[in-house]
């Protein structure tokens, strides 16, 4: 089974329900029609109910089973204004009002508000406002204070393995983490590791250099983050700071490492800065010629799916699927 099939068959055991704030688009309207159809999710759309029916129905799609809600017409409009308010001196209902008649801020409100199990979108919308609707109405997971995102790479053959999956993190938003960030996208990568693709989570903090082989702030940044990781999450098994080759190759790691149960065996590795890990994965992606999964947005408390805007009708729908199994 391919990666896709074995999300999208997690997905089915237990769907949830999914908010797509971009109804008016044409990929969204018939994802949405083959998620429901396949029973990956319990799809909900954000927008005016007659035109996304009358789009729908000229792409001769039947999504009247699908719930298409308007925000303004919405019964929860007026709580949701209150929900948003609340805590913030700064706002007023009218501001509150003016935001949540986006679909996009009024399906992060239904997922902050239990109403919904996560969102997808994207398609229409760039990557910053997505991590800003997220981040002002969901909020971050305890524990953590900025998003980051994985990369699920699964490498066609290493060492005599074939498609051999290894998790990627932060290779497409968090630029330049500080140290406490850094020991967070590890700690947030290694728990998704073990949620989404039920493996134990081997995580090695990548650097230019090996257990002091170079001295560097860059190379004390790295250390300082595995320690400060392993502290938030004593149950992960975490080393760094490691090359490479020592966090990927028993035979290296023997030579470089005197104890570890990460080094030569790493599964997820998390790279010190976004110029380092969005240039690893597109050369493993091409040189190698790795499948690429994702970025799949991570830190928040509840499951937010960035799209590309250049997404496919089947990116939408393994893209839910995956976001299904986080909200389980």
């Amino acid at each position: 089974m391919d990666l896709m099939s074995y999300f999208k068959t997690k997905a089915a055991e237990q769907p949830k329900r999914i908010v797509f704030p971009e109804a008016t688009d044409e990929r969204i309207l018939k994802a949405v029609d083959q998620i429901a159809k396949q029973n990956i999710a319990k799809p909900i759309l954000i927008g005016e109910p007659e035109a996304t029916l009358d789009l729908a129905k000229n792409l001769g799609i039947d999504i009247t089973q699908i719930p298409i809600i308007s925000p303004t017409q919405s019964p929860k409009f007026s709580q949701y204004i209150a929900a948003y308010c609340a805590n913030r001196d700064n706002i007023t209902d009218k501001i509150a009002e003016k935001l949540l008649k986006k679909p996009l801020l009024f399906g992060a409100m239904m997922v902050a508000q239990g109403d919904a199990d996560g969102i997808v979108c994207g398609v229409a919308h760039a990557t910053s406002s997505v991590i800003q609707a997220a981040s002002l109405t969901i909020g971050f997971a305890p524990g953590v204070t900025n998003p980051s995102s994985l990369f699920i790479m699964v490498i066609p053959e290493f060492r005599g393995e074939k498609d051999k999956i290894i998790i990627f993190a932060d290779c497409a938003v968090a630029i330049k983490p500080t140290t406490e960030q850094l020991a967070e996208i590890a700690v947030v990568t290694g728990r998704n590791a073990k949620r989404l693709l039920n493996i134990e989570p081997k995580i090695g903090m990548l650097s230019f250099s090996t257990k002091g082989s170079a001295s560097h702030d860059d190379t004390d940044k790295v250390i300082r983050a595995a320690e400060l990781a392993r502290n938030m999450a004593p149950e992960l098994s975490i080393d760094g700071e490691l090359q490479a080759d020592a966090a990927l190759v028993p035979e290296v790691a023997k030579k470089k490492v005197k104890e570890s149960t990460v080094a030569g065996q790493s599964n997820v590795l998390i790279f010190p800065d976004l110029n380092s890990g969005n240039i690893a994965y597109k050369l493993v992606q091409y040189l190698g010629r790795a499948k690429a999964f994702g970025p799949f947005l991570q830190g928040f408390a509840k499951p937010v799916s960035d799209l590309s805007r250049g997404a496919s009708v089947e990116d939408i729908v393994g893209v839910a699927a995956v976001t299904v199994v986080q909200a389980k």
